[in-house]
């Protein structure tokens, strides 16, 4: 199952896209106790969906908004330099023994088909295409082969990141990661029952149609089982939360010189098995 977050002529409303992918069936207040579809997942009720996919669209998904496709996850987790060559792109190459890990807040994310907002304060809008995790079971110490089992589904997000000010200080990154709206997450929530084995899948991110990040999680330091694993061992991870599970090499700070995003750029970060996520830039308006 796929599902979406949206708005249609400016009412909000969340659903099950169609089997023929063209259309959303609107489950708003069609399943007790899930008013959006974060409650949705919070709650556990994923399998109650199933029931209502034989219904027609009640949308098409080209005349939707799409909204941030969690509304207030709990917890978003981002896990750095995973990929193969991330080191590479530092000048510190040391082999960590852990993640690289640290935390985004809700609002600094946006949805597919919306534009990422670059701040007065600075130019340096960079992208992270990457693929997104979130937790749909609870658990706490969970194993490597359990892992897989605490996930309710996949998405895509763009980890938009202001670069400058990710250097204001020593180890912290804070500042960087939480712009408003800098960053984006979906199109769709796929189900992990439809996703195969993690090392099979492949990211690219292009800009402007260039292709500028191409890896698979094959060559993550750090497999996405064993993400959950390490999280789950210091916290509860609950369902809703998220993990942004690393980006590969190439985003626009290791150009020499770097290229950062600009309004009028597209960014496309692609999935075959999950979909496309796509935004503009734009300017924040004071």
């Amino acid at each position: 199952m796929r599902f979406v977050s949206y708005t249609v002529e400016r009412t909000p409303g969340w659903g099950l896209v169609t089997s023929d992918g063209r259309g959303v069936i609107d489950l708003n207040g069609r399943i007790d106790g899930a008013d959006n579809l974060g409650d949705l997942v919070e709650r556990e009720l994923i399998a109650q969906a199933k029931v209502f996919a034989h219904l027609p669209a009640d949308h098409m998904l080209a005349d939707l908004t799409y909204e941030r496709l969690l509304p207030w996850p709990r917890k978003i987790f981002c896990i750095g330099v995973n990929y193969g060559g991330r080191n590479a792109e530092y000048a510190d190459t040391t082999e960590a023994s852990f993640p690289s890990v640290f935390v985004r807040f809700p609002d600094s994310f946006t949805g597919h088909n919306r534009p990422l907002i670059r701040p007065a304060e600075s130019p340096q809008l960079d992208y992270e295409g990457e693929i997104v995790v979130v937790i749909g079971k609870p658990g706490r110490r969970i194993s490597i082969d359990d892992a897989r089992d605490h996930i309710a589904g996949v998405t895509l997000g763009n980890e938009g990141t202001i670069r400058d000010w990710v250097r204001h200080a020593k180890f912290n990154v804070t500042q960087g990661k939480n712009w408003f709206e800098s960053g984006s997450l979906g199109p769709e929530l796929v189900t992990i029952d439809e996703i195969p084995d993690f090392a099979s899948l492949r990211i690219t991110t292009h800009v402007n149609g260039e292709l500028r990040q191409d890896d698979t999680p094959a060559t993550m330091t750090y497999p996405i089982e064993y993400q959950i694993h390490y999280l789950s061992t210091f916290t509860e991870l609950r369902p809703g939360d998220i993990i942004f599970t690393g980006t590969p090499t190439g985003a626009g700070a290791r150009f020499d010189p770097p290229v950062w995003l600009v309004p009028g750029d597209t960014i496309e970060v692609h999935v075959p098995e999950i979909g496309t996520l796509i935004n503009t830039v734009a300017d924040e308006t004071t």
